[in-house]
């Protein structure tokens, strides 16, 4: 009886508050940035692309995103001509609920660049309110030098397990990569071969596990659509474990670490 005497104001308070509006920033409207990234992301595929060949064709398209009163070219003369590669959304800053910036990263003729443009949102209606505007890329970073002690007897010991490894997670050959991995891991499937295994760096640790990067030679198939052959290197990161005097590979990620020359 006890039990249920606490628990029935407990039951009846926890449904008061289910019941509750919502108060506080929860209860306030928020600029939609998925849908504005969206909208902001096919409004570039009309925005970008342009011929002069078919300027009544983009003004049309863009009719679907503008809203009224706005210059139906947005700025463009009706000459010359943009191809666009690529555009993803870098960043959406709203001002309010309703109005925001969504801004891209895009490829353009060649150019690297950011595009700033801007979106009204209203009860599920889209539209962009005026001329984007192109900014810089983000600038490169420079990345400082990751100080670490080598272990270089490990690093000679590993080469010859690690260059079996590679050319099995090459070829996705399931027998090899049971051999040499633990568990076993999913290979590439023949979209490259092994060319080399170019460098190991094994910093020092524990003597039954450790974390290495490995550089590996790729060599690209030719004859494959829009492939001409030629050689990719790239790095690895590997979770290695040592069972049985042998080291296993635990798991495989990109690394983090800064390229050599």
């Amino acid at each position: 009886m006890l039990v249920n005497g606490i628990r029935a104001p407990f039951e009846r308070f926890t449904s008061e508050r289910s019941n509750t509006p919502a108060t506080g920033d929860a209860a306030k409207p928020r600029f939609p940035e998925a849908a504005a990234s969206a909208y902001a992301l096919s409004f570039a595929q009309v925005y970008l692309n342009y011929d002069q060949a078919f300027a009544q064709d983009r003004q049309k398209q863009l009719a679907q995103f503008i809203a009224g009163g706005i210059d139906p070219q947005l700025g463009w003369d009706g000459t010359g001509k943009s191809v666009l590669q690529s555009a993803y959304v870098a960043s959406v800053r709203a001002n309010d609920d309703q109005h925001g910036v969504v801004t891209l990263l895009a490829r353009a003729n060649g150019r690297f660049f950011q595009l700033a443009v801007p979106v009204y949102a209203k009860d599920g209606a889209m539209a962009i309110t005026g001329r984007p505007a192109t900014l810089p890329p983000p600038p490169t970073a420079s990345v400082p030098p990751v100080a670490q002690e080598r272990d270089s007897a490990l690093e000679a010991e590993l080469q010859q397990p690690l260059t079996d490894f590679f050319k099995a997670y090459a070829a996705s050959d399931a027998g090899s990569l049971q051999r040499y991995s633990d568990p076993p891991v999913t290979g590439l499937g023949n979209a490259v071969t092994f060319g080399q295994l170019k460098d190991v760096v094994a910093p020092r640790g524990d003597v039954g596990s450790r974390t290495v990067t490995a550089t590996v030679v790729w060599q690209i198939p030719a004859g494959q659509p829009k492939t001409v052959g030629g050689t990719l290197e790239q790095t690895y990161q590997l979770a290695l474990v040592k069972k049985g005097g042998y080291w296993f590979v635990r798991d495989i990620q990109g690394s983090t670490l800064p390229a050599g020359s």
